[in-house]
């Protein structure tokens, strides 16, 4: 599993300083490498993350001076669906609005070492299903994570690389193509048939001598030469599966 990236903002210090103690000490008796940074203002964190800095937990101060952390979350959610926002506070006020900014969990203060260890055994376990068939991408509205299973296809427009989802739902990244292969090349239902296209065979409708037509009826070019290939790939791809077809 990949290393986690874990953020404190919290004006006190006292309570960052405690914050971080809990997680090594969590590391150390789970035998865990995190990767954290501490934030006592909230401005410093939000300059981070329009730099372009990804977390994957972000443990964020209700109450703080200037911006609360509800706006704070708002303004991140611009940039990042993907990070887990864990609110801390000493009161339960605001608990209603941490929903509108899909929070994943709102700590109450102080925070014991019994239930913060819980919270992070939660997270990490999160994380890693999440990883197993998920993508983070950075698109060009921002941070999100893409469920893998719902990727019908991804073509090639320009310099620019679309992500076509089942809900009808279009993505753009800046990302190559090529490198995206490498990426997913662990998955068995993905086919590379064109240069300019990645397709997920779970969405394949028909396979003919000269198209891949989806289930969204998009129509995905087969070069020359290369039908029969295809084909095998999607047949041995249904073998696998066991699944069944006359």
């Amino acid at each position: 599993m990949d290393m986690i990236k874990v953020a404190f903002c919290d004006d006190d210090m006292s309570v960052l300083d405690e914050i971080e103690r809990l997680l090594d000490q969590y590391c150390e008796k789970q035998n865990r490498e995190i990767r954290y940074a501490s934030f006592q203002n909230s401005l410093e964190l939000l300059a981070e993350i329009e730099k372009g800095m990804c977390f994957d937990v972000l443990f964020l101060d209700v109450i703080m001076p200037g911006m609360d952390g509800i706006h704070v979350a708002k303004e991140i959610r611009q940039y990042d669906n993907a990070v887990k926002i864990i609110f801390l506070t000493s009161s339960d006020e605001f608990a209603v609005q941490s929903y509108t900014v899909d929070a994943y969990f709102y700590q109450m203060k102080p925070i014991r070492e019994e239930s913060f260890f819980r919270l992070m055994e939660a997270v990490v376990s999160e994380h890693k299903k999440e990883r197993q068939h998920s993508l983070v991408l950075r698109c060009k509205n921002g941070i999100t994570r893409i469920d893998l299973d719902k990727l019908e296809y991804c073509e090639v427009i320009g310099r620019t690389l679309m992500f076509h989802m089942d809900n009808g739902k279009v993505l753009e990244s800046n990302k190559s193509l090529g490198e995206l292969c490498v990426e997913l090349s662990r998955y068995e239902n993905f086919l590379r048939p064109h240069r300019s296209f990645l397709i997920n065979m779970e969405y394949i409708q028909n396979i003919s001598y000269k198209t891949i037509t989806m289930e969204n009826q998009a129509q995905i070019p087969i070069p020359h030469g290369k039908s029969s290939e295809i084909k095998e790939s999607y047949l041995e791809y249904i073998f696998e599966r066991k699944q069944v077809f006359i």
